[in-house]
């Protein structure tokens, strides 16, 4: 495929016809739910083309209807929505169809990559039977055959062990790998078009990198059509040729992604790349703006033709300075969490032979110190948070928290109950994390009367300043968890992780799985409790952006080993390792052209 479909200078004009036949023609689509004897508006009136070989991104906010619009192409939604307008797909009208017809279509001739691979695989199968399954169902192949195309598949989506991978439950898989799985079964059967239903949200930025290089690839090489769903704008930069970006159920701007990026007209799409963060502008505030294109490609030596290769000599000598003040400042206080050659192990349950998944872990985390930790799927990094407050044992080394040694405390059931008091967690789902039958003002109150800390009036009026940390009304303190929208649920996990004043706070993925916009009040409202409270935290995440923004230091994980930490302008602007190289120019930007500069420079960088 030429690179004039390539989003950035290149792209095809609005007005010309984009490469192909029209794969997918939506018209006047429109979806409602049936709540409480009501139809409620879920899309109104959407109109838009897919073609051959072209990638249209939808984006919004969760609630946009951009989901429920998809899910409507191919019938999958519940029994109380209804749906209007047309759909056809190569000329051939979807919507009315019969349940044989749709059956038919779905993957073979459309398929899906849900944002939830655990929920969407078969949890008692393994991953080869449903991809061997799925094979079958739409060709006329014996089981080897099928077996073939499977392990094929999996090795194409770049599974480390095609043929354990094959053998293994979904249970058994990182949330990385599970994705890799449910997207070499959506492909296993060559489909005209893809629908890509957040694909990316939970995945880190190595393995993100590489499923969109896979999904251009399959473009490429099939010519497919592509739909987009998702609200992370740098991945949108990185894949899409055109952008619809919807609210409240309606499209409110289409254009080409260097016509969004570049001039986005209405006031929302706006507002949407205004809250994207962008690697590297961590301390903007302060003038500290880092370019880690240029700073990759100092390190690497790569040769870009965008690089100013005489300022790149200049920067590097600014860089060394800066590193060296940034080396002068020692940190104040005795350490609230210590590691010295730390190795974590999951026990051995029933025929399971423990896993060793974290060895030889160095780390030191200050009063006021926010540490990110940064590594893929499965390096280790959420083990040592579960590990610092008490969930796992330390199998070697020491590790202290608040001054005492956790892998002691273990043993000692008195002794952890009281360090936990000393520690906060917020974890990555909100939902399942908040009790379900709790008012949350219970919820937040709840670890402070188990601790004997406060009750009665006293109780009532510190959760009511929680309340009003986190910015939440007092009079939320009534309604249920599934009265608040995700950004709000999270503001009650913070609550009630600071609810006993903890010196150490363990944050675990705790904006993964929100919208951009959500995403920023909620990083701003931690980044200023942090400072006014002056907790220590270790802030795990595979998302680097996020890390610019909060980190004091930066500490990089892979394969259950520390490779390299430092200060965060150390990390940006000098990285060391050649897999730190890697992490940083897998993050996606939120600006077509240096995106493609992104994903050059990323492919001269060594491999593994």
């Amino acid at each position: 495929m030429t690179d004039n479909i390539t989003p950035g200078r290149g792209t095809v004009p609005a007005q010309e016809p984009a490469k192909g036949s029209v794969v997918l023609e939506v018209r006047d689509l429109s979806v409602d739910f049936g709540v409480e004897k009501k139809w409620v508006p879920a899309a109104i009136g959407l109109n838009y083309e897919v073609r051959a070989g072209e990638v249209l991104a939808i984006v919004g906010e969760s609630g946009s209807g951009k989901s429920a619009s998809s899910m409507a192409l191919l019938g999958l939604l519940p029994s109380n929505s209804r749906v209007s307008g047309s759909v056809r797909l190569s000329g051939k009208e979807l919507l009315g169809a019969n349940a044989a017809n749709i059956r038919d279509v779905r993957g073979k001739d459309v398929a899906v990559i849900f944002q939830e691979p655990m929920t969407a695989l078969n949890p008692v199968s393994t991953v080869g039977a449903q991809i061997v399954e799925t094979v079958r169902l739409h060709n006329e192949v014996s089981p080897d055959q099928a077996k073939e195309r499977a392990l094929r598949m999996l090795e194409l989506v770049e599974l480390p062990d095609p043929e354990k991978a094959f053998k293994s439950y979904p249970h058994q898989l990182s949330g990385g790998q599970r994705q890799r799985a449910m997207i070499a079964q959506s492909l296993s059967c060559d489909p005209k078009l893809l629908i890509a239903d957040e694909p990316t949200t939970a995945l880190d930025v190595t393995v993100q990198a590489e499923i969109l290089d896979l999904m251009r690839n399959l473009r490429n090489k099939l010519d497919s059509a592509i739909v987009l769903i998702t609200h992370d704008m740098g991945v949108v930069a990185d894949l899409a040729d055109r952008i619809a970006v919807m609210r409240r159920g309606l499209i409110v701007e289409t254009g080409t992604a260097e016509q969004i990026f570049r001039n986005p007209r209405h006031e929302y799409t706006q507002a949407l790349l205004a809250a994207v963060p962008h690697l590297g502008q961590g301390g903007a505030e302060q003038g500290e703006v880092v370019d880690v294109i240029a700073a990759l490609a100092a390190a690497t030596h790569a040769d870009l033709e965008s690089v100013d290769h005489e300022e790149l000599v200049r920067r590097e000598r600014e860089n060394a300075a800066a590193l060296a003040a940034a080396a002068a400042v020692r940190p104040q206080g005795d350490p609230v969490l210590e590691l010295t050659d730390v190795a974590i192990e999951y026990p051995k349950q029933g025929r399971v032979p423990a896993f060793r998944a974290v060895e030889g872990a160095n780390l030191v985390i200050y009063p006021g110190q926010v540490v990110g930790l940064v590594g893929e799927s499965g390096s280790g990094k959420t083990t040592i948070g579960r590990a610092a407050v008490g969930l796992l044992p330390v199998a070697g080394g020491t590790m202290r928290v608040v001054g005492q040694d956790i892998s002691a405390a273990k043993k000692n059931g008195k002794q952890l109950h009281h360090l936990r008091r000393h520690i906060g967690m917020v974890f990555q789902d909100p939902s399942s994390s908040l009790n379900p039958r709790l008012p949350i003002g219970e919820s937040i109150g709840e670890p402070m009367f188990l601790a004997g800390e406060a009750k009665g009036g006293a109780l009532q009026k510190r959760i009511e300043a929680l309340l009003d940390q986190v910015e939440l009304p007092r009079s939320y303190r009534n309604r249920y968890p599934h009265e608040l929208s995700g950004g709000q649920k999270q503001r009650v996990g913070i609550a009630r992780a600071l609810s006993l004043k903890p010196k150490l706070m363990v944050a675990d993925e705790p904006t993964s799985a929100l919208d951009v916009s959500v995403q920023a009040k909620v990083l701003e409202l931690f980044q200023n409790l942090q400072k006014d409270l002056g907790f220590a935290c270790l802030f795990v995440t595979h998302d680097l952006a996020v890390v610019d923004v909060l980190a004091d230091r930066i500490c990089v994980m892979q394969r259950g080993r520390i490779v390299e930490q430092g200060t965060r302008d150390q990390i940006l602007r000098d990285p060391q390792e050649p897999y730190t190289q890697r992490l940083l120019a897998a993050v996606p930007l939120p600006d077509p052209e240096k995106q493609r500069e992104r994903r050059e420079l990323r492919a001269q960088l060594p491999a593994n």
